[in-house]
């Protein structure tokens, strides 16, 4: 253990310390980022040019998550041109006949929408259109609220199967295949949500039951609608918007029978769902704006890129300094034969904690839940993932299992299910609910079914 390794171990404490604090760790990953430079090498002009290099090298591996994002909502924006947003989720509004069978509803919704876009989108999509019909049917505002956080921002998002946003960031730390991430993680969540979403209804059976007294007065001011701004925007035209929600419906079912029937994984998953959005949105804007479409495609691509930046930029010197810990990519930022930082401090680790005990698995877990403070969700990643590899001494399952587990607990709680600051003020905001009672419905909820996911991973997957 040499000086520089301290200083990446202190560095690491110095960024989770910070997530508690609530406050953003882009400051102290560059800072930690130069010193570990300027000691490893000895050259100030090194060590400022490492600064850079491991954004640099960041940018490179992550580049291909932040395009499949800000194509994804690209393209639903120009669909949501004709309101075919609105239509793609208008019949199961149908469906709300009970408390229960609108909760489920809202939940197989929300998971559907946040499976392909994300729940970013999904969120006022799904609030605004489904949950009022959920109210009428007399499930309180705040079980569809509750609906939309475990479904959505926890569950799916954790998991991330069909963009790999999540799964290719914890994978690219660890070393490992995305693909491996991806199942695994996609398991553990659904593991995670088979016991947190049911809880999430059975806990609050009562509060149903007396919801249902003052149903018709509650249900009168629970109708919401988009913003103005948003609903001026829209060109109403229903066979144009229903001729793209078909369009875009065969498409996806195209692309999840192609991945599973052909093979198709990681990031020749990612290229044919990115394929296909642009394929979609070059449709969509040529259907609805004729010769205007070839500048409102553009217009299109540059609001996805902002987006996917605005989300995802910060993480780029975070996943920096964090690269700077697994050997195979510090080559490119402090030159060969740089050392793995944090893999080395792994590997110690290891002797003293088994990798494949419950100790490490809760370990992870917590840790993951730690780095969510910040209320991003995936900020984390980068942190779980790196240490996932390190312990895990070159076993690839047992890297991809840990870092899985550090990824829902980071996604489960900062991503919008427990921590108030977080995208849960959305979901709270489009429902109309305190986002303080809402981390407390949710609590039991996440920990009981991160503890069962957690338990699972240990027994089946190490």
């Amino acid at each position: 253990m040499t000086l520089a390794h301290w200083l990446y171990v202190l560095g690491v404490l110095v960024v989770v310390l910070t997530m508690i604090l609530r406050r953003n760790v882009v400051i102290p990953c560059i800072v930690f980022t130069f010193l570990i430079g300027l000691v490893y090498t000895g050259n100030l002009i090194t060590a400022v040019q490492a600064v850079f290099n491991a954004s640099l090298v960041a940018a490179k591996e992550l580049f291909g998550i932040f395009l499949i994002i800000s194509l994804m909502v690209a393209m639903l924006k120009s669909i949501s041109a004709t309101g075919g947003d609105e239509l793609l989720v208008k019949p199961m509004s149908k469906l709300m006949v009970s408390p229960l069978v609108s909760y489920i509803v809202v939940c197989v919704a929300t998971v559907i929408i946040s499976l392909f876009f994300w729940p970013t989108p999904a969120v006022p999509l799904i609030g605004a259109l489904l949950v009022p019909a959920a109210v009428r049917a007399g499930l309180p505002p705040m079980l569809g609220a509750v609906a939309l956080a475990l479904a959505g921002q926890a569950m799916t998002l954790a998991g991330d199967v069909i963009i790999q946003g999540a799964p290719g960031l914890t994978a690219a730390s660890a070393g490992v295949a995305t693909e491996l991430v991806t199942w695994k993680g996609g398991l553990l969540t659904l593991i995670a949500g088979a016991v947190a979403i049911p809880l999430g209804y059975i806990l609050n059976r009562e509060d149903i039951r007396n919801f249902q007294h003052q149903k018709a007065e509650t249900a009168a001011t629970a109708e919401m609608s988009l913003p103005v701004g948003q609903a001026e925007e829209k060109k109403v035209d229903l066979t144009k918007g229903k001729f793209l929600v078909y369009l875009l419906i065969a498409a996806m079912i195209g692309v999840v029978v192609s991945m599973f029937g052909f093979d198709i994984k990681g990031g020749d998953a990612s290229a044919l769902l990115g394929g296909v959005a642009l394929l979609i949105m070059l449709v969509a804007t040529v259907t609805i704006d004729g010769i205007g479409g070839f500048d409102k495609m553009a217009d299109y691509v540059a609001d996805g890129l902002v987006f996917a930046f605005k989300v995802m930029g910060p993480i780029i010197p975070i996943a920096g300094f964090f690269f700077l810990g697994n050997p195979e990519v510090v080559v490119n930022i402090l030159g060969d034969g740089a050392p793995g930082f944090l893999f080395d401090v792994g590997e110690m680790v290891a002797k003293v904690i088994p990798p494949t005990g419950f100790m490490a698995a809760f370990g992870l877990l917590i840790l993951g839940a730690i780095t969510g403070l910040d209320g991003s969700g995936f900020s984390g990643l980068p942190v779980v993932g790196t240490l996932a590899g390190a312990m895990a001494s070159g076993d690839a399952n047992v890297a991809a299992t840990l870092g899985s587990l550090g990824q829902l607990g980071a996604i489960w709680v900062g991503g919008g299910a427990l921590v108030a600051w977080s995208s849960l003020v959305a979901v709270a905001g489009i429902v109309g609910v305190p986002v303080l009672d809402l981390v407390r419905k949710n609590t039991i909820p996440v920990i009981a079914g991160l503890v069962v996911a957690t338990i699972f991973a240990v027994l089946f997957m190490m």
